[in-house]
């Protein structure tokens, strides 16, 4: 196992220092860069554009107020500060930047800091390798507004990501998304008050988990969309708390995450291979878990869809969660007509709502091969099938069809071969 080069700094309240260990050199470097009279943003800037493989750049206690966006593009950088409360990165009076902090390399983590009111997104990453994200609050806090930034924390066509003890507060999109990337834990999250709290999307090899979402318009998302780089597939949601997001929809008009309906716990759109297993999930007014393809997802538009999109969600496993409340008060007219109509006025959609449209170019002797299917082994779990692709003429709350078991998942394991970083990071758990 790799050990962490210990790096030391005297951070005067108001300086900016930074610590660099040079490669082959085992001694840290420390140099105090600016009088405190120097601007703080262009310290902090002038910092990353100056640094070197190896930094450990050191933001100290304090509320400091920027008025542009930041960017870093060198490799091997860390940023690290003195806590998610104690350092404080406002970007409240922000004229100048499309994020707060927007990062193009590799070998990347930033660590113990907040990003506040930005205009964009807050902590954009992308086209890199081996990025941690720890600690790490990006707020709005103004609380959850369509004119807050889209995405709290924004990793992109990345890959080996880990992104553990971070918090997301009032995102018009997603608090933390991670898409069209590849092999990615996030784990011991915190998301509140945003439209999405989580977001996989367009991800090969995800592992969530661990993760508190509540108080958002839908809590966990495992999506695919058309014409990006890559489909997505291989996810597993499991052990997290997703409970009470009934959240109204504060989504940007003609947005994806517009459509997502409030009271949505674990939302799979178009996605396969995915596992949702040992996870609380309660109080979710729409439903605990909805599964639904690309035709019903609410933003639907053949003329923009490229001919290879897979718009079906396939080889879905629901197993050994803990359910309770939920689909009391479905959003949108048609799904309040429905549970009216079939569980009156105090009843409850079930657990899972399926929109049960499937490929059936894909059928043999008469139906989907057992791979593909929504398999569902949770006690006494409700599922209902709306049967959207007949206009709704068949709606059936019948289960049997899905007692079946999918083979699991294996677990992501990041190679992370980083000084700050144990070599390998997996996701522990006994039963995979």
């Amino acid at each position: 196992m790799k050990r962490a080069v210990q790096l030391s700094c005297l951070l005067p309240a108001v300086l900016m220092i930074a610590c660099s260990q040079q490669e082959g050199n085992h001694e840290a470097k420390q140099e105090e860069k600016t009088p405190q009279e120097v601007n703080f943003q262009k310290q902090l800037q002038q910092q990353f554009i100056t640094a070197k493989r190896g930094d450990v750049i050191m933001i100290p206690a304090g509320h400091y107020q920027l008025n542009r966006g930041l960017s870093l593009t060198v490799d091997g950088v860390t940023i690290r500060g003195a806590g998610m409360d104690k350092t404080i990165l406002s970007f409240k009076e922000q004229i100048q930047g499309a994020e707060g902090l927007l990062v193009s390399a590799s070998d990347f983590t930033i660590e113990d800091l907040a990003i506040e009111d930005t205009i964009g997104d807050g902590l954009k990453v992308s086209d890199g390798k081996n990025i941690i994200i720890r600690n790490l609050r990006v707020e709005w806090t103004n609380g959850a507004a369509t004119e807050n930034g889209a995405y709290g924390i924004y990793p992109v066509q990345t890959e080996n990501v880990l992104l553990e003890g971070n918090v997301a507060i009032g995102a018009s999109d997603a608090g933390i998304y991670v898409g069209q990337s590849k092999n990615i834990i996030v784990r011991n999250n915190r998301a509140e008050f945003n439209v999405a709290g989580i977001e996989i999307e367009n991800s090969i090899g995800a592992d969530v988990y661990g993760n508190v979402a509540t108080n958002n318009t839908g809590g966990i998302l495992v999506f695919n969309m058309p014409n990006l780089p890559q489909p997505g597939h291989s996810t597993r949601v499991y052990n997290n708390k997703v409970f009470k997001n009934n959240v109204e929809n504060f989504g940007h008009e003609g947005t994806p995450v517009a459509a997502v309906p409030a009271g949505s716990g674990v939302l799979v759109n178009s996605n396969d291979r995915v596992e949702i297993f040992d996870n609380d999930i309660a109080d979710n007014n729409t439903a605990n878990v909805i599964i639904s393809s690309f035709y019903t997802a609410g933003y639907y538009n053949d003329k923009s869809t490229d001919e290879d999109f897979d718009p079906f969600p396939e080889g879905i496993y629901i197993y050994n969660n803990r359910f309770s409340g939920g689909g009391t008060a479905p959003d949108h007219l048609q799904l309040k007509a429905l549970k009216v109509a079939m569980f009156g006025f105090n009843g409850q959609l079930p657990d899972i709502l399926w929109d049960g449209v499937v490929d059936q170019e894909k059928f043999v002797d008469g139906q989907l091969p057992e791979p593909l299917r929504l398999c569902v082994n949770n006690g006494d779990t409700g599922i209902i099938n709306v049967d959207a692709a007949n206009n709704y003429k068949n709606i059936t709350t019948d289960i049997s069809a899905h007692h079946c078991h999918l083979p699991k998942l294996p677990q992501v394991v990041l190679e992370l071969d980083r000084p700050d970083a144990d070599s390998t990071i997996s996701a522990e758990i006994t039963d995979a």
